[in-house]
């Protein structure tokens, strides 16, 4: 089957400037401040593509030139065990993961997926540059499952310490190369040395929360909920690292409005954060669009402390145009910050309940709902969206034929970016 991509426009969050994408569009050239673009799509009524399989069901809405093998969607549902427990009626729970009982068959458990099936679609067939993703764990262990799958040449940037996280059903394809900032840095320390990676032309950066498909990617999840329950939710819950998801989720609900069958409402958004690891949190509760001051050390033993290791992101797109302040400010909501001790309480009460392990960052996401319950901030009838962005992975590791990956090379994000790229070159060769 031929693939007919959708067609779109670019517009700068700050200027509200239109300008086409030139193949791998980043930012406005001509805006001279920090602001995300965003796509404009042709099609303004969102209609699931059921002639493609997986996760390009929602191909009208992404910046994708082809399809890749391999993907699957979110699936949403809704809740009874934990809505019950919650005293919620209109509880709704969008699950990426693996979970086949419900129809969620994401081998890596985790919605990066949604990230990277988007992003690596955007590349074209004919991309002779190697893409290059930083990052704390999930995100790198759905690029490398779909590099690998789709034979598309990739580094992975991670901090050694999570290294458990490059866990695979089946031995990595040799076009993806890992790379890792050493024992004791995170990931701001990683995002440095994938930096350096891209000071060679033969590299290209992946570009995070400034890459439409990134976000797009990842603002499926409201797709796939407004398609079970027909209008865009009140209420929308996720636990955030950088804050892109949620970022996301809001400009698919924009989106939902300009289509008209949907609503017309702004879904109030509540993310949230692990404690101690709260500088988004921490802002937004002063109401500074700019983030409160956080230097490494800090983030490194807050990192440390944490036990959802993915939402350590000390450089989070927070304050920029279009970034995630922007998006708390217009929809409304709050943040909250759960406990190590919470997240394990409400892991422990949603495989109980629901009947799937979920990821330690999920499980912030289910105790700041509780939070919420309990201080009043949403009803009991209202329409709400429970993001929860990985699960399953006990289920799968437990089905056997697990593999874990290692670094091709570990080295400190202070070593000069020549010598830093001619090494990664190297492994290419």
């Amino acid at each position: 089957m031929t693939f007919t991509p959708t067609k779109y426009t670019l517009i700068c969050c700050s200027t509200g400037h239109r300008f086409e994408d030139e193949g791998w569009s980043l930012a406005d050239p001509k805006c001279n401040c920090p602001s995300l673009v965003r796509a404009e799509y042709e099609k303004k009524q969102y209609n699931p593509r059921t002639e493609l399989d997986g996760f390009y069901r929602f191909a009208d809405w992404l910046p994708i030139r082809r399809t890749l093998n391999g993907s699957c969607p979110p699936i949403t549902y809704k809740s009874k065990a934990l809505a019950e427990e919650l005293g919620l009626n209109n509880l709704y729970i969008t699950f990426s993961g693996y979970f086949p009982e419900i129809g969620a068959k994401m081998e890596t458990c985790s919605f990066k997926e949604t990230e990277a099936y988007s992003v690596c679609a955007r590349l074209p067939e004919d991309n002779d540059r190697i893409l290059v993703v930083a990052s704390a764990g999930n995100t790198a262990r759905a690029f490398a499952k779909v590099c690998s799958d789709n034979n598309i040449p990739l580094v992975i940037s991670i901090p050694e310490d999570n290294i458990s996280a490059l866990w695979f059903k089946k031995p990595l394809n040799d076009c993806v190369k890992i790379i890792a900032s050493p024992k004791g840095s995170d990931y701001f320390d990683a995002i440095a040395l994938s930096d350096k990676v891209c000071s060679s032309p033969r590299f290209m950066a992946e570009g995070g929360a400034k890459n439409v498909a990134r976000r797009d990617g990842m603002g499926t999840t409201l797709l796939s909920a407004v398609e079970v329950t027909g209008r865009i939710p009140d209420a929308y819950f996720q636990a955030i690292g950088s804050g892109t998801g949620t970022i996301a989720a809001w400009e698919n609900n924009l989106r939902l409005i300009e289509d008209g069958r949907y609503g017309s409402h702004k879904m109030r958004l509540y993310p949230s954060q692990n404690d101690p690891f709260t500088i988004m949190y921490d802002s937004w509760c002063k109401h500074s669009r700019e983030l409160v001051p956080m230097s490494p050390e800090e983030a490194r033993q807050a990192a440390a402390i944490i036990d959802a290791k993915v939402l350590s992101n000390r450089k989070p797109p927070y304050s920029l145009a279009g970034g995630l302040f922007e998006a708390m400010e217009d929809a409304g909501g709050e943040m909250f910050k759960v406990t190590n001790e919470e997240l394990h309480k409400w892991q422990d009460k949603f495989l109980k309940l629901e009947g799937i392990d979920i990821h330690n960052a999920a499980a912030v996401a289910v105790a700041s709902l509780a939070q919420a319950v309990s201080n009043g901030t949403v009803g009991k009838d209202e329409m709400i969206m429970l993001n929860i962005t990985g699960g399953g992975e006990e289920r799968a590791k437990a089905e056997g034929g697990i593999i874990y990956a290692e670094p091709h090379l570990v080295m400190d994000p202070e070593t000069p970016a020549d010598e830093v790229a001619a090494k990664v070159e190297n492994l290419f060769r």
